[in-house]
């Protein structure tokens, strides 16, 4: 089969791979779309040293069943289907209470570690556990549902600390997964959203998408921005969605005494804490970590047109081209959101 290889870091290539077995719990799924993720990007440069080469990356994945294995009653060949990144074990502790993202031997699709191998979805065919997929409607092209896996992280984030109707929520980074967290939020009627980015485009975007207010983080002081939109109290709930110490310190300074930041972004491993702002304001600091069953309702939020991704996908491309779309995300080319490849 033809399929995106990471051969070393900075190096993709076309190459002509076995297609994968499949186990008796199984499916092999002719890979139809497969969005290119932030995380794959820092893959493909090797920063963050948890794809390491040779490996077929790739998680954002849509296609049809080709076969199945002789385990699996719930699905058959020709199912439209989409894949959860996350492998999960299914039997340990997290598993069985409903917690798939903390699962203890969690695997992702695409993700080459010390831990583990697997190879992704930027390929003809890909094999995977079969309770890890989810049937399309008819409706949703294959391209469209290569969203549904970040919309599910979106999702999952608004529920850690979901706001109240009269609450404002600050939304700090209007890349991919900020804006779909925006979207959710817009669907679940919250009454002020305000979205902040340096990027103007981004930002009139997050307006187009749902934002009450938009506020430039180059050219502003967010903290008192917001404060000046809540009479002097600061937003209720804050979601960071980029992951730096820059961005987080402006997400805890931005909300009021009692308030919430719930942390979704993750570029940086660490980052520095204002701790004596968090105790002394007694604010609630919540991590997000992937998803956790959300797929079902991300599903049904594309399916009823409730989330809009047609803006959010800047390019549609054959797999062959996959090495130039991956250099040009690398460039840091602002113009681009999200690049889907076609096997």
């Amino acid at each position: 089969m033809k399929a995106l290889l990471l051969t070393e870091y900075g190096k993709l290539s076309i190459a002509d791979l076995p297609i994968p077995d499949v186990g008796e719990h199984d499916a092999l799924i002719r890979v139809r779309a497969c969005g290119v993720c932030g995380s794959d990007v820092h893959g493909y440069d090797g920063s963050t040293g948890r794809r390491i080469p040779p490996l077929v990356m790739g998680h954002e994945a849509s296609g049809v069943i080709e076969r199945v294995g002789d385990a699996v009653t719930d699905f058959r060949p020709g199912d439209r289907v989409t894949i959860d990144s996350t492998v999960s074990c299914g039997q340990c502790a997290f598993c069985r209470r409903g917690e798939v993202n903390l699962c203890d031997r969690r695997m992702v699709l695409g993700v080459s570690c010390d831990e583990y191998r697997r190879d992704g979805a930027f390929a003809e065919y890909v094999a995977v556990p079969a309770h890890i997929l989810y049937r399309l409607p008819a409706a949703l092209s294959f391209d469209h549902s290569t969203v549904i896996e970040a919309l599910s992280v979106a999702v999952h984030a608004v529920g850690r600390r979901s706001p109240r109707p009269d609450e404002t929520v600050l939304v700090i980074g209007c890349g991919m997964i900020g804006l779909l967290v925006l979207q959710v939020l817009r669907d679940r009627g919250r009454r002020v959203i305000v979205a902040v980015d340096v990027d103007e485009e981004r930002r009139a975007l997050a307006a187009r998408l749902g934002a009450d207010h938009t506020i430039d983080a180059r050219r502003s002081d967010v903290p008192a921005a917001v404060r000046d939109l809540t009479n002097g109290q600061g937003a209720d709930l804050a979601f960071e969605v980029v992951g730096r110490s820059e961005t987080v310190n402006v997400a805890i300074a931005s909300v009021r005494k009692g308030g919430a930041v719930t942390l979704v972004g993750n570029l940086a491993p660490s980052v520095e804490l204002p701790l004596q702002r968090v105790v002394a304001r007694e604010l609630s600091l919540l991590g997000s970590c992937a998803s956790s069953g959300e797929y079902p309702a991300a599903i049904d939020l594309l399916a009823r047109g409730r989330v809009d991704v047609s803006p959010l996908i800047s390019v549609s491309a054959p797999l062959e081209e996959g090495p130039a779309w991956f250099e040009s995300l690398h460039r840091g080319d602002g113009r681009l959101m999200k690049v889907i490849l076609n096997p």
